[in-house]
């Protein structure tokens, strides 16, 4: 008996091996299990529960942008451990761990490309960036979009998508809120059309920022927007949060959202705002 089960163990053993790994991802909302190719095809969105799962940053370009039309600008400047800031791990050691993990990149991209053929600058956020954190770089890149979309008369576009401000680079983090807001206020008081773009998670310094200044502001279903988060907040004041809490219907329900957009509706919404109001 304990000789067909060792057997029957090995078989299944092998079977499993059979599979690759990575095929299947199991959707946190309704619980289904989803063959990940055609996850990927819908958009990263679970087709049983409309669930928005975390997608690659540059995915973002390909929803918006008409196809071969972007452009990447700005693309040289990187960020530095000028405060030489050491803890418990290096600063050093995570820029460089970062970069080869990603490339070519930082915690924001800036693009210039065509939504159904009218120009926009578009700035997509990257969360494997150490946490979409924001630093300098990502004060100085939305600095100079904003300031191009200005220049050149077109729509600003911004897809957040943050843990908030960069601890490592201190009070020069903090600084980038001022930074981008005071060129905000410029880039509206000339006429610039400035549009947000809040996907999971949106949070910190982001939030109390740029990610809340938008002419319009939308959302992607079920995205965590706030400040602190809600397991902060809930130890800070000793109270059960409502259901719900800090989520994309929440905040449009509260008037902090203008309108929650599925991914596959974003580039048409996108078009029909621009085209109304630039």
């Amino acid at each position: 008996m304990d000789w067909f089960k060792r057997k029957d163990k090995k078989i299944k053993e092998k079977n499993k091996k059979a599979i690759p790994d990575g095929l299947w991802d199991k959707c946190p909302s309704c619980k289904e299990i989803l063959f990940k190719p055609e996850l990927d095809k819908n958009l990263s969105v679970c087709r049983h529960c409309d669930f928005h799962f975390r997608m690659n940053f540059r995915y973002y370009l390909e929803i918006i942008l008409d196809k071969g039309s972007s452009k990447r600008l700005f693309k040289n400047v990187k960020s530095l451990n000028f405060l030489k800031f050491a803890a418990m791990r290096n600063y050093d050691d995570q820029l460089k761990e970062a970069y080869a993990k990603g490339g070519e990149t930082d915690s924001i991209e800036i693009y210039s490309g065509n939504i159904k053929d009218k120009p926009v600058i578009i700035g997509v956020m990257n969360f494997g960036f150490i946490g979409g954190s924001m630093g300098s770089v990502v004060g100085e890149l939305i600095s100079r979009a904003i300031v191009k979309a200005g220049k050149e008369n077109i729509p600003l576009i911004l897809v957040c998508k943050s843990g908030g401000a960069r601890m490592q680079e201190g009070a020069i983090s903090l600084m980038q809120l001022a930074k981008i807001s005071s060129q905000l206020a410029k880039f509206s008081k000339e006429g610039g059309l400035y549009i947000t773009i809040l996907t999971d998670p949106t949070t910190g310094g982001v939030t109390a920022s740029y990610g809340m200044l938008g002419d319009i502001i939308l959302a992607e279903p079920g995205a965590l927007i706030g400040f602190a988060g809600p397991r902060v907040i809930k130890q800070t004041i000793g109270q059960d949060l409502p259901e719900g809490f800090q989520r994309s219907e929440f905040l449009l329900d509260k008037g902090f959202l203008d309108q929650i957009v599925p991914r596959d509706k974003m580039k048409n919404r996108l078009y029909q705002i621009i085209d109304l109001l630039n």
